[in-house]
């Protein structure tokens, strides 16, 4: 038996026509959309070297894990940056879990960072930064996290437990008075700790916290502290799946020495060199080397 296949018929001329005239408005449409959505902002860091890696800078509003074994540089890295925008007039603010505010400001002094003003109320520090006219603010907050955790499971008591809750009730972490351009979380592993035994309250916060971000729409940065040679860059995963961007910093042995680095392992919207840059930590804070390659290493730490 024979199957013939019947070629197909194209469409009269006139049909071919009316069809393009019903596509020419969806098309007219769909470009009016996009040029009318705003152009995305960069803001660059300010950490010699670090920006070169970037062909724009950072997409503004997004939120970055900085992440890294102990030592390697995620605080200095995180309060130059915060430093850096203060000093071009912008409000910024670290949240600490961990480090008390005046040990903060110590790192600063030890760099040689000016700062023009220390106000004092409690675990709230605000620090007045200026340059050339301009004057910004690093306000520095220090939490309790066995608070928070005791908040959120609190209220997941009430609400029986579900997905989705307010951060009513739960210590803020952005006073109410602030609107910052970038802020920095340090960090989201003495939070996670807190939450022993219970992830699922911690899983849930930590979404309800991008979502805050998110609503502020400032440039964040969260610290969280990895094991050597990673497999995930967070310690439960599902910060790496929230964030915008990783970017680690390592710890290489090579040649029987020991040279610290950074990597922009993922950052949504921008364009980034793919390579482990050397770093220097020096007496004014750090400097990235991007023209620099690592070769021959033993291991990430």
């Amino acid at each position: 038996m024979k199957y013939f296949k019947r070629k197909a018929e194209s469409p009269p001329v006139s049909e071919q026509h009316a069809r393009r005239r019903r596509k020419e408005p969806r098309i007219a449409a769909l470009k009016k959309r996009v040029e009318g959505q705003p152009k995305p902002e960069y803001i660059k860091v300010g950490v010699p070297g670090f920006d070169e890696l970037l062909e724009k800078g950072i997409p503004k509003g997004t939120n970055i894990l900085i992440t890294g074994g102990p030592g390697t540089g995620k605080t200095i890295f995180c309060l130059q940056a915060l430093y850096n925008a203060a000093r071009e007039g912008h409000d910024c603010l670290y949240a600490t879990f961990e480090e008390a505010p005046w040990r903060l400001r110590q790192h600063m002094s030890e760099f040689g960072w000016d700062v023009e003003k220390v106000e004092e109320k409690g675990t709230l520090w605000k620090l007045t930064i200026g340059k050339a006219g301009k004057h910004g603010s690093l306000v520095i907050r220090k939490l309790d996290p066995l608070q928070i955790a005791r908040s959120v499971e609190g209220l997941l008591e009430k609400t029986a437990g579900r997905l989705s809750i307010e951060l009513r009730g739960i210590p803020e972490l952005v006073p109410t008075a602030l609107t910052p351009h970038m802020i920095v979380l340090d960090s989201l592993s003495a939070l996670e700790s807190a939450f022993t035994g219970k992830p699922g309250g911690y899983r849930i916060y930590i979404e309800q916290l991008f979502r805050l971000f998110e609503k502020i729409g400032a440039t964040t940065f969260l610290i969280t502290e990895i094991e050597e040679a990673p497999l995930r860059y967070s310690r439960t995963g599902v910060e790496e799946f929230l964030a915008d961007g990783v970017f680690v910093l390592y710890n290489i042995k090579t040649r029987g020495l020991r040279i610290q680095a950074i990597e922009i392992l993922k950052l949504r919207g921008a364009k980034h060199e793919r390579k482990i840059a050397p770093i220097q930590i020096t007496s004014k804070g750090i400097t990235v080397f991007p023209g620099e390659t690592i070769y021959e290493a033993e291991e990430l730490k």
